[in-house]
């Protein structure tokens, strides 16, 4: 299926904004010269323009010419819990390798974060991401057992476990994300291809359902000269009011 022109067309502007062909500040060509270089019509240019915008990129319209705000997206809940959807929105070709996956008791903390018993069972997987084919992002994840099951016979290398997920109905409604900086220890090391104690940016994220019930709980490890991540925050009507 080919793809539609208003997303190839955003695409090629979003690669343009991340390498720095079009640097913050600079203006993107006008829409007719736009329609003119893509050869297509208002339409699909105005569409690319609107999704530029939303995701934070770009300012300008109503008749005024877009200008570069920033060169890393916005990202959505949905695209902030998926990394192969965080890495589309930036330009990269996602990847990734399954290291292991098994069924076993958790640690203190990690039971402690499901809200689960020591002795209970839960899904515990290690899994490389790549950027361009380049180690990112290493991550530990454990899963109640009863959600994290089905993940045994998936295929984790195919691509999004979010997604997987969400296709199989399961409610992935919210996400409590911490940030801080640790060092590479041997595991870390070896598959990320750093020296062990080089800084990587770790995030932690307890994910629950509409109910407020532990799904998952991930240690992920970003290399911090290749993966960045970005958070925008926005204060709604409703909430200045308060």
């Amino acid at each position: 299926m080919a793809t539609p022109l208003h997303r190839s067309i955003a695409a090629e502007l979003r690669r343009r904004i991340r390498s720095g062909t079009v640097k913050v500040g600079e203006l993107l060509p006008s829409e007719a010269q736009l329609c003119e270089e893509f050869t297509a019509s208002r339409g699909p240019v105005r569409q690319a323009l609107a999704a530029l915008r939303e995701e934070g990129l770009i300012g300008g319209g109503q008749g005024k010419r877009a200008t570069v705000l920033d060169a890393v997206p916005a990202q959505p809940f949905e695209s902030f819990l998926s990394f192969t959807r965080r890495a589309e929105l930036t330009g990269y070709e996602p990847g990734q390798r399954l290291q292991e996956i098994a069924l076993r008791r958790p640690g203190k903390e990690t039971a402690a974060a499901l809200e689960i018993g020591e002795d209970d069972l839960a899904v515990q997987l290690i899994r490389l991401r790549l950027l361009d084919g380049r180690p990112a992002m290493l991550e530990r994840m454990t899963y109640v057992e009863e959600i994290g099951r089905p993940l045994i016979d998936a295929d984790l290398n195919a691509g999004s476990i979010y997604a997987l997920l969400t296709e199989r109905g399961v409610d992935l409604h919210s996400a409590r994300h911490t940030f801080d900086a640790v060092g590479a220890d041997a595991l870390d090391a070896e598959l990320l291809q750093v020296p062990e104690g080089f800084p990587l940016l770790r995030e932690r994220r307890l994910t629950t359902d509409s109910h407020n019930v532990p799904i998952e709980w991930s240690d992920d490890r970003y290399r911090s000269d290749i993966a960045t991540v970005t958070v925008t925050n926005s204060r709604n009507s409703r909430s200045a009011k308060l």
